[in-house]
């Protein structure tokens, strides 16, 4: 997040056609609750290019890039390694001193999909589970950036956003964003609107 140190999100374990949606899924939850780039490993050029261009529409700086190997980024990762999993300590017992080590250094997050090797878990700083039970890895990740950013994510501005949604209590209203929303904006869209 901006004005922070380094978040990466590594997705490991992609599987075409099976994990396509929850690995983009990885990407745009990263991207909205405040890591600074995703990491697709093997297959997922889909799912970095549909990242890529919610960037391009919705703001930035966010990246996302398709690599080919992890181990040597973990193994080199000049940070904190974070493995988020059902197994790991609980979230609410490590928080702290991963916010602590997140201060001083960059922090790479590893979101696994099928059985992460055992090396993942040795190489980790902390393997960390949100509430210890099986469900979905997307969960694990918004829970996680949330606790670690302590909500300050939640305010970000985006940079070079080209749309913009306006909060309504009901309906749906996303601007140009060079043109922002209109003084004393009815509920009603107007003429430089879409409702989506």
């Amino acid at each position: 997040m901006h004005g922070e140190r380094e978040v990466v999100v590594l997705r490991l374990g992609h599987r075409p056609g099976r994990d396509d949606r929850m690995t983009t899924h990885i990407g745009l939850t990263a991207r909205a609750l405040g890591a600074d780039r995703v990491l697709f490993v093997g297959d997922a050029n889909q799912s970095a290019r549909t990242v890529r261009d919610i960037t391009d529409r919705f703001g930035g700086p966010f990246s996302a890039e398709v690599i080919e190997a992890y181990r040597p980024l973990i193994r080199d990762w000049e940070g904190s390694v974070v493995h988020l999993t059902m197994y790991g300590e609980r979230v609410e017992d490590v928080e702290g001193e991963i916010r602590t080590a997140h201060a001083e250094e960059p922090l790479l997050i590893v979101v696994g999909s099928e059985k992460v090797p055992f090396e993942v878990y040795e190489h980790a700083d902390w393997n960390v589970g949100v509430t210890n039970q099986p469900h979905s890895e997307v969960a694990a990740l918004a829970v996680f950036l949330d606790r670690l950013f302590e909500g300050r994510e939640l305010d970000r501005e985006w940079e070079d956003a080209d749309r913009e949604v306006i909060p309504k209590a009901v309906g749906k209203r996303v601007v140009e964003a060079e043109s922002g929303p209109p003084d004393d904006a009815p509920g009603d869209a107007t003429p430089d609107s879409t409702d989506e």
